[in-house]
């Protein structure tokens, strides 16, 4: 009994010697803070990645623990003192019971920021500044008790990125609000006379968005353009810095250099990029070091190892850019692999069973050949019946055709018998004679020219599809039509575009679809009151690429149940109609790409549409 009693004695002792250790290390170990403070916003691709990086190597070891604590000043978007001042009065109060060993500045306007108030609210903790150019302008920043990691993209490095893509480069554009700021590319104007004295450079970084779109839409070909940040559109809507190039990307029509990785494949080319995750680690690596009880002051400021050549391959291609005139060192990205790197292992199954297809391949190959025949021939057919259609029409039309000739034809005899009397006098007007020749030649060529229409309309030629002026083309079928509507005293009315409209097609085909439709149009109002004996031809574009054909009468109008069946074959609404009409007509405009339908108007009668591709879209 005493032996399980001692026992017990000394495990109880064992027991509390070890609670006692746990708790003194647990005393001992004690959480260490960064407080990383950007200039920007902490969402954006590029300040995300720096805290990214500086959280990466501020990780907790055997002694210690460290707490990363990150604040956006957001300056560029929330200018004035205001704001400024609410932002001390905040960082003062949520860190009123946390002590902050080491501040982690990115950017300039942090290092102003902690320049003007950091005595407010952190007098004593040390800086590491980083993602800030070696100027001297930038240097003054500096608070005592501190040390840099230098980041910069200078402007000779982006003219060597432009001339790599532009070899005969003559111009630059610079886009973006960092042009205009000392403390970030420094003496610019300087630095480019120093590294091309003939260079032409339009400044930009004063304009709004829209301005800029505009300009970098029509540049010359030996030019390129040169970007910053730009975080607004200068007319009240902020943009991320990556939207804010997206959209002068969309409009640019020259090679655009970029200045960091996050930019990278969504626009730009490339060029000398700032590596955002190892601006944050270089500054974390910094920071870790004064945690770990290095003075500020004893570590050199130096330039970091965060800037590197950097290229988009399919950039590359688009802008034919030879890879061999990049600068040294450069990295490509987005390369596609070759077809054999892609599928290597799949080119050997696919060797094997190329025999087997190649026989089917052949089979297919035949039965297209047949299609083809098939769709030559269905084509002679629907000119066939495209003729057969204009024959028809014509003999609708010969009344009125007949009394359009009598007309010239009988001035013609009148002016002639009236000469010969003339001339029977001893002393003949010779002017007179000469008047009544000159109407006689005028209503010659009018009865020439009813002919002429008419031969043109009945002529038979091959089919041939070449590019087309569709307002010239509506206007001949309304003219060649005029004839029957002057009869049936139906007026014709054309509104072409002030567009040059150009189709790819069969001119007579795409003729007979839009005669066919008219004469639609002139049946339907025949037989109205004079005010609704109208049809009107309209051409457009719609949607900015496809050509519009639109004729509309003042008539009653289709059935809505009736709306369906107007384009099948033999229907037909009139007592003596043969129904093929807008048959023909459906089967000429599906035959050239393109779509026909009908509608009621709201203000009456009945509107075909003829939608045809642009023939520069064919």
């Amino acid at each position: 009994m005493r032996m399980i009693t001692g026992l017990m004695r000394i495990l109880f002792i064992f027991l509390l010697a070890s609670l006692s250790r746990e708790c003194i290390a647990a005393d001992g170990k004690r959480q260490r803070s960064i407080l990383v403070l950007e200039e920007a916003d902490f969402r954006s691709p590029f300040y995300s990645e720096i805290f990214a990086g500086i959280r990466a190597v501020a990780k907790p070891n055997g002694t210690s623990h460290t707490v990363t604590y990150g604040e956006s000043l957001d300056l560029a978007r929330f200018p004035g003192p205001d704001y400024e001042e609410s932002l001390v009065g905040h960082f003062k109060t949520k860190y009123a019971r946390q002590p902050i060993d080491v501040i982690v500045s990115i950017g300039v306007s942090s290092a102003k920021f902690l320049r003007k108030r950091k005595q407010e609210i952190w007098p004593d903790a040390p800086v590491v500044y980083g993602f800030v150019p070696d100027l001297p302008e930038t240097r003054a920043l500096f608070l005592p008790n501190t040390t840099t990691v230098f980041t910069r993209v200078r402007p000779a490095q982006l003219l060597t990125a432009a001339r790599a893509v532009v070899p005969d480069l003559n111009r630059v554009v610079l886009v973006g609000e960092a042009w205009k700021n000392p403390l970030t590319y420094g003496h610019w104007k300087q630095d480019f006379a120093a590294a091309m004295p003939d260079l032409e450079v339009t400044d930009l970084s004063g304009a709004v968005l829209r301005e800029v779109r505009a300009h970098v839409a029509s540049l010359p070909a030996r030019s390129a353009i040169l970007t910053s940040a730009m975080y607004s559109d200068g007319e009240g809507t902020y943009y991320s810095p990556a939207a804010a190039l997206a959209r002068i990307a969309e409009s640019a029509n020259r090679p655009i250099i970029i200045t960091s990785d996050t930019f990278l494949g969504r626009s730009g080319v490339g060029g000398f990029l700032l590596l955002p995750e190892m601006i944050g680690r270089e500054a974390g690596e910094v920071a870790m070091r004064i945690l770990g009880g290095e003075a500020p002051s004893s570590i050199v400021p130096f330039g970091g190892n965060n800037v590197k050549p950097i290229f988009d391959w399919r950039e590359l291609k688009r802008w034919n850019v030879d890879e061999a005139h990049l600068p040294p060192g450069s990295e490509v990205r987005f390369r596609e692999p070759t077809f054999w790197e892609r599928y290597h292992w799949h080119a050997t199954i696919v060797a094997s069973v190329v025999l087997v297809q190649a026989l089917m391949i052949a089979i297919l190959l035949r039965e297209r050949r047949l299609r083809f025949v098939a769709e030559v021939e269905a084509r002679q057919r629907m000119s066939e019946l495209a003729h057969m259609n204009r024959r028809a029409t014509a003999g609708e039309m010969s009344a009125s055709l007949a009394h359009e000739l009598n007309q010239p034809l009988a001035a013609i005899l009148i002016n002639a018998e009236t000469a010969q009397q003339i001339l029977r006098n001893p002393a003949p007007d010779l002017g007179e004679i000469g008047d009544l020749l000159d109407h006689i030649r005028r209503d010659d060529q009018r009865a020439a020219d009813v002919i002429s229409r008419l031969r043109s309309f009945l002529k038979r030629d091959p089919t041939e599809r070449r590019e087309l002026d569709l307002n010239a083309m509506v206007g001949e079928v309304f003219r060649f039509l005029s004839v029957q509507a002057l009869t049936h005293d139906v007026e014709l009315m054309t509104e072409p575009s002030s567009a040059d409209i150009r189709v790819k097609g069969d001119k007579v085909q795409l003729q007979q679809a839009i005669l066919n439709l008219v004469v639609n149009g002139i049946d339907a109002v025949a037989h109205l009151p004079d005010k609704r004996r109208r049809v009107i031809g309209r051409t457009s574009l719609a949607d900015g690429n496809v050509a519009l054909v639109s004729v509309a009468d003042a008539g009653d109008g289709i059935l809505a149940e009736k709306m369906t069946e107007i384009f099948e074959p033999f229907f037909t609404t009139k007592t003596q109609g043969m129904g093929i009409g807008l048959s023909i007509a459906h089967t000429i405009v599906e035959a050239h790409g393109g779509r026909i339908w009908a509608e009621n108007a709201p203000s009456g009668g009945a509107v075909f549409h003829v939608s045809l591709p642009l023939a520069a879209l064919r």
